[in-house]
């Protein structure tokens, strides 16, 4: 048997990354059982949303319900930093961290050569996750020698007057620590699931000796998620100082940033390329999670007066609209979508908006066989999310259980890339 894999899960959510490499198992709760995707053990965890955002935070409350009372540390990460460097409290020893953080400004205020070191934008969860990684690495060389983490496929590309620093800024920041790093944006429609969600996974190895190109297509995320063959192949140069990535990265302003959908960095030099997926699996769709139409609760039907608000916001559109505060007109349009939803197609990427009863373009809603129109109820989307039915159903709203899972990732992604962790480290 494999030497078991501690984690630690930074913004934990309701614990996908969690419950797709450590499994599932209750005897309270047999019908949520799930496989581990190898030998990792989750020992600690870390969910906090500001005072004020109370529909976040009914996520901690999801994770402990399911993992247990005290499985997750509900505060601030930057509080729970700080009193760990200044010895006021200890975080355990951890194999690997995960985590999926949010796309923002990562630009840097101070380079590596001045006291302290990088200095990033506060608020920004990014240097949590280095202050994390460091504090792990000064406990030992061992700790913290994996990393998995989750973001939007925009971070590749942002800030748009910079394309790819953002990107470059984090590659940078993994580098100075001494990281080899893997990166795919994952489409999960396109591998077997049932909902359409790109985002990016970054995987990283401390002290790895990988060969660039052999990697880059036969890497963990590559044989989890295997591509075509791509002919055009790029190399692109990641600054040894975040800082200098915040002032230099892509000085040419290049439309298109260099950092494309698949990619590998050892050291300081990165090998891209598009991705052109290549699965000959049976292909999920949004019928796979649908419950009975008797089973759905009267208020997700959708009554018949707002069927043409619905179908209005789902249509193509070009239309003078106002600008109430400026009085300014402009010409609006949009393309149209699916109305209703597909059910033989993944469905749509699910958002924190689903929940709710008001007509919207972002919704999902589908056909009954009585030909009534009706929104997806909560356990569709626990399981759209690759969750099983009813994990969010703690006694929360059926609208928070609905942000939740517009918050959350498909948890099946974690679990096929950890498969092939527990393979390599074997």
């Amino acid at each position: 048997m494999s030497e078991e894999i501690t984690v630690a899960e930074l913004f934990a959510g309701v614990g996908g990354f969690r419950l797709g490499l450590d499994g599932y198992h209750s005897e309270e709760h047999p019908e949520f059982d799930m496989p581990a995707s190898g030998p990792f053990k989750t020992i600690w965890a870390n969910q906090w949303e500001p005072p004020g955002t109370k529909t976040r935070q009914f996520a901690a409350r999801c994770y402990e319900t399911r993992f247990g009372e005290g499985s997750v540390v509900v505060e601030d990460i930057n509080k729970v930093l700080d009193e760990v460097d200044e010895g006021k409290r200890d975080i355990p020893s951890v194999r690997m961290v995960v985590g999926g953080f949010p796309c923002q400004d990562y630009s840097v205020a101070r380079p590596l050569s001045q006291a302290g070191g990088i200095e990033g934008k506060k608020g920004v969860l990014w240097w949590d996750i280095y202050r994390f990684l460091q504090i792990q690495i000064s406990k030992s060389p061992d700790n913290a020698r994996l990393c998995l983490f989750e973001n939007v496929d925009r971070l590749l590309k942002s800030p748009a007057s910079q394309r790819g620093r953002d990107f470059a800024i984090i590659l940078s920041c993994l580098a100075t620590l001494g990281y080899s790093v893997e990166w795919q944006v994952i489409n999960s429609g396109a591998y077997g699931f049932p909902q359409r969600r790109k985002r990016i996974y970054i995987y990283a190895e401390r002290s790895a000796d990988w060969d660039l190109g052999e990697r880059l297509f036969n890497g963990v995320i590559a044989r989890a998620f295997p591509i075509a063959r791509q002919e055009n192949v790029f190399q692109v140069a990641v600054p040894g100082d975040p800082y200098e990535a915040t002032m230099h990265f892509n000085e040419q302003r290049l439309k298109r940033s260099p950092f494309r959908d698949r990619g590998v960095m050892v050291g300081n030099t990165a090998l891209t390329c598009d991705v052109d997926e290549s699965y000959d699996g049976r292909l999920g769709c949004l019928g796979d999670v649908l419950v009975p139409d008797s089973e759905v609760p009267e208020e997700f039907f959708v009554p018949e007066e707002q069927l043409s608000r619905w179908e209005y916001l789902k249509g193509a559109k070009r239309e003078k609209r106002v600008n109430k505060k400026t009085g300014f007109e402009y010409m609006y349009s949009e393309g149209s979508m699916a109305y209703p939803d597909l059910t033989e197609n993944p469905s749509r990427t699910i958002l924190t908006g689903e929940g709710g009863t008001s007509p919207s373009r972002f919704k999902h809603i589908i056909r009954c066989e009585d030909g009534r129109m009706r929104r997806l109820v909560p356990d569709e989307l626990d399981q759209l999310q690759c969750f099983p039915r009813g994990w969010t159903n703690t006694g929360m709203t059926d609208g928070h259980r609905a942000f939740c899972m517009g918050n959350a990732l498909v948890t099946g992604i974690p679990y096929r890339i950890g498969r092939e962790i527990a393979k390599e480290l074997k």
